[in-house]
């Protein structure tokens, strides 16, 4: 994948506009600062190889040269997308699966933010904004994929267990090609943000539905309890041990063996 070959692909939707880099330290950092000086709507940042890539909590994202999918993209939301911000992690994580499954794959949505194949990592999502007073002006949605084996991290700094597309794929992926169906995914289900169409479909493909999960974030005690679904904002909602319902709203989910 180069620029040029970018261009050609992209040219079959309509994008805001298209900055491209052989080596960059973030693609989220650079869309950042572009939106703040006016991109338009649909901008894409995309890199060859990120040097500083990050997901959530500032876990670094391994991104080497040639291997993987590191992709920003810009969003202005209109009035009809502003009710449903806190859903703008699960458009992204559907549009990634969507052109998982039209690989002939099985993805699964490890909440919030994870795309699995066969129980491990293939993709991580990121979502920034960049507010204007007390509104969003625009948000960032970095996506980082791991297509070829090469971008799969060594063992011993992985948090998670990782795959890549070509590890789960007969034939050799495309990067350009593989970019254009998630793009062509995303435009098509923020069409249908507000709808319970897509709650319906992220809910379809969580990850661990009716099994034990641990919870962390934010600190606070870990949260345990059975992958029940989700709420109309995106939340997590699991059963305790009494089959009383528990929402959470942030945090990293694990599986937890059970006792």
């Amino acid at each position: 994948m180069n620029e040029s070959s970018l261009k050609k692909s992209l040219s079959k939707i309509n994008i805001g506009g298209l900055r491209w880099f052989d080596s960059i330290g973030s693609t989220n950092d650079e869309a950042l600062a572009w939106a703040t000086e006016g991109a338009k709507d649909l901008s894409i940042v995309v890199a060859d190889e990120q040097t500083q890539g990050r997901g959530r909590l500032n876990r670094r994202w391994f991104t080497p040269k040639g291997s993987a999918l590191a992709v920003s993209l810009i969003l202005r939301p209109a009035a009809p997308l502003r009710p449903h911000l806190s859903r703008t992690v699960g458009l992204a994580a559907l549009s990634i699966a969507e052109s998982c499954l039209k690989l002939g794959l099985a993805p699964q949505i490890k909440w919030p933010n994870d795309i699995l194949l066969n129980g491990k990592k293939t993709a991580g999502i990121l979502v920034e904004s960049v507010w204007s007073g007390e509104d969003v002006d625009s948000l960032v949605i970095g996506m980082g994929i791991n297509v070829y084996k090469s971008s799969v991290p060594p063992a011993e700094f992985l948090q998670f267990p990782a795959t890549s597309l070509e590890d789960a794929l007969e034939n050799e992926p495309k990067r350009e090609e593989i970019l254009l169906s998630i793009l062509t995914a995303f435009i098509r289900w923020r069409e249908r943000i507000g709808s319970d169409e897509l709650i319906d479909a992220w809910e379809e493909a969580l990850a661990f539905r009716g099994e034990q999960v641990e919870v962390k974030g934010g600190g606070e005690v870990p949260v345990i309890g059975r992958v029940d679904g989700l709420e109309s904002d995106g939340s997590l909602r699991l059963k305790d041990l009494h089959d009383n319902s528990m929402i959470v709203r942030f945090g990293d989910v694990s599986l937890r063996p059970a006792a």
